[in-house]
């Protein structure tokens, strides 16, 4: 479990969220719990990281000669990943969809027509198309504000924080590795942009 005193990185990034309010009066489930209410793709992509995880884990310990193997294994496992999600995004979601505008692993933030209370919990489905992350977690409001001089849209937007509060440990990790893939691409793309001009 994550809680407020545990801060991540978090990267600019556009994503989508489904929110579902989460009543006052109901305890948020244990992380068991969680993994209980994982809808059957969900799970499968969960089941898939993991053996993936141990996987390559395990080839790191071989010789240079591996360096293939796991290439070509990443690169299959990206296949199947990218099967899973292009099913996930076929799927009728749960929950409000919001534009996800910054993630990490302790939370993330979203923009969007939406103006919630401070500590309003929901249960939230992540979808990170390019990073092939799909995942199930709660989190708490912390902060929104209206967007002034918004050049998007004129109609009024909040941006929101969302701090997790119960997200499972394999998942955090995926954040976490996402969110420094990402910063490297966009290192990558600024150092090109720098060069062409």
């Amino acid at each position: 479990m994550l809680t407020d005193s545990t801060p991540y990185f978090s990267v600019k990034h556009d994503f989508k969220a489904y929110l579902t309010p989460w009543p006052d009066d109901k305890p948020i489930p244990s992380e068991s719990e969680l993994n209980l209410m994982l809808p059957l793709s969900l799970q499968l992509i969960s089941d898939v990281k993991s053996l993936e995880a141990n996987c390559l884990l395990q080839l790191r310990h071989l010789d240079d000669e591996a360096k293939t193997i796991i290439e070509y294994l990443k690169l299959q496992s990206k296949k199947i990943d990218l099967v899973l999600l292009h099913i996930l995004e076929r799927e009728t979601h749960e929950g409000e969809q919001h534009l996800g505008v910054f993630f990490g692993g302790s939370g993330i933030r979203i923009i969007g027509s939406s103006l919630f209370e401070i500590g309003d919990t929901f249960k939230i489905t992540l979808n990170i198309k390019e990073e092939l992350i799909s995942l199930l977690c709660f989190g708490h409001v912390t902060t929104t504000q209206m967007v002034e001089n918004n050049p998007i849209s004129t109609d009024t937007q909040y941006v929101t924080d969302i701090v997790f509060n119960r997200i499972s440990d394999i998942d955090i990790e995926q954040l976490v590795k996402a969110s420094l893939s990402v910063q490297q691409k966009q290192l990558k793309q600024q150092k090109l942009a720098r060069k062409s001009s």
